[in-house]
């Protein structure tokens, strides 16, 4: 059976700023597309990451199919008319067009989708991010597809050690999709010299060498790149399937563990660690630090089994406890240095203005 995962996520509103979306947007969202979802997709959830609102769908309309997309479209138009009812901040924040244009992809949602051949079992990862971007997990997919010190199934399963194609994109060219394949383990030099610069080069997807099959989907939007201002952080989603001819589920979490740095936190303007969170987690410190969730789960004849909660874990504790210690650490620098993002990071936000009335009052010393 053949059978496509769409993923769609967006901020359409938040309790108390940037923390998390009140129980009646989500039931509000839920209730939407339970309503509508008849005869379009097989199973669906709802849930959320910090104060973005995710639907996961699997469905047999393929990859960018128009009434998948205008159903999560509309389930988050409903959405936000409750939160400005509610009065919650940022109602809509990422619906940064007027209308609907066959294709919620530059219009602010992040989407990661993928179709396949359903295997007898199919288990897959599903990640949602929030505070930062896409290049968030350029190194976890990097590590856990490339490297045999993450994942052991490189050496130990033939099928595995076949290895993988990156589709890699530029994600700083806003005329067109610019993008270039590489094969692992050929090419790894060359992959890590793009995947190195998180805000430029952004996995778009990875596929098995062996059998051609995805292995992996990661929304690649920019929204800066759509309404040519700072209106948030990207908050990205990815779907990576699991175990036989990719690596391993283990494998995949294991490079969570290092809790490395990324863009996000306060106004998406500093870099901090990434913290792996259980589901429906809420944003705190900072507005941070950078959050990750894992909903572990299996689709089978395009319905998916209950959802397991791949950081909900006494281990992952530990691994919290390392991110805050490593969050308070480069927030005690503030804005200097390798604190805060670049300048062409933060040139969408107000500080190119005051960079502009400064830059007036230089004058050369003779």
């Amino acid at each position: 059976m053949k059978t496509t995962l769409s993923v769609i996520k967006a901020d359409i509103g938040s309790i108390g700023g940037h923390i998390k979306p009140s129980q009646k947007l989500l039931d509000r969202v839920t209730s939407y597309v339970k309503e509508n979802s008849k005869n379009l997709v097989n199973d669906f959830i709802v849930n959320h990451t910090g104060d973005d609102i995710a639907i996961l769908c699997a469905h047999q309309l393929g990859v960018g199919n128009e009434t998948i997309h205008k159903l999560a479209w509309d389930a988050f138009l409903d959405g936000t008319a409750l939160a400005k009812e509610q009065g919650l901040y940022g109602a809509g924040q990422d619906l940064l067009k007027d209308s609907f244009s066959g294709n919620v992809k530059g219009m602010g949602p992040a989407v990661a989708e993928m179709e396949f051949e359903e295997r007898p079992n199919e288990p897959f990862l599903f990640f949602a991010a929030d505070k930062t971007d896409p290049g968030a997990y350029n190194l976890p997919l990097y590590l856990s597809f490339t490297d045999p010190m993450y994942c052991a199934g490189l050496m130990l399963s033939p099928k595995v050690g076949e290895g993988f194609k990156f589709h890699i994109m530029d994600v700083a060219h806003t005329e067109g999709d610019r993008m270039i394949e590489l094969d692992a383990p050929e090419q790894l030099y060359d992959i890590a010299t793009l995947l190195r610069d998180n805000e430029r080069f952004v996995v778009e997807s990875i596929h098995s060498r062996g059998s051609g099959d995805i292995a992996a989907s990661v929304s690649t939007s920019r929204l800066h790149n759509i309404a040519g201002k700072y209106t948030g952080k990207d908050d990205p989603v990815c779907l990576v399937r699991v175990q036989g001819s990719f690596p391993a589920t283990g494998e995949v979490l294991s490079p969570y563990s290092i809790g490395h740095f990324v863009a996000g936190f306060m106004r998406g303007s500093h870099i901090g660690p990434l913290m792996p969170v259980k589901n429906n987690a809420p944003v705190s410190y900072f507005d941070g630090p950078p959050l990750v969730s894992c909903h572990a789960l299996c689709v089978h004849d395009g319905k998916f089994t209950e959802v397991a909660d791949a950081f909900d874990h006494p281990f992952w504790d530990y691994i919290r406890d390392k991110v805050s210690r490593k969050s308070v650490d480069i927030r005690e620098q503030g804005f200097s240095g390798a604190a805060m993002l670049p300048y062409s990071e933060l040139e969408y936000g107000g500080i190119v203005e005051r960079m502009k009335k400064l830059d007036k009052h230089f004058k050369i010393r003779e």
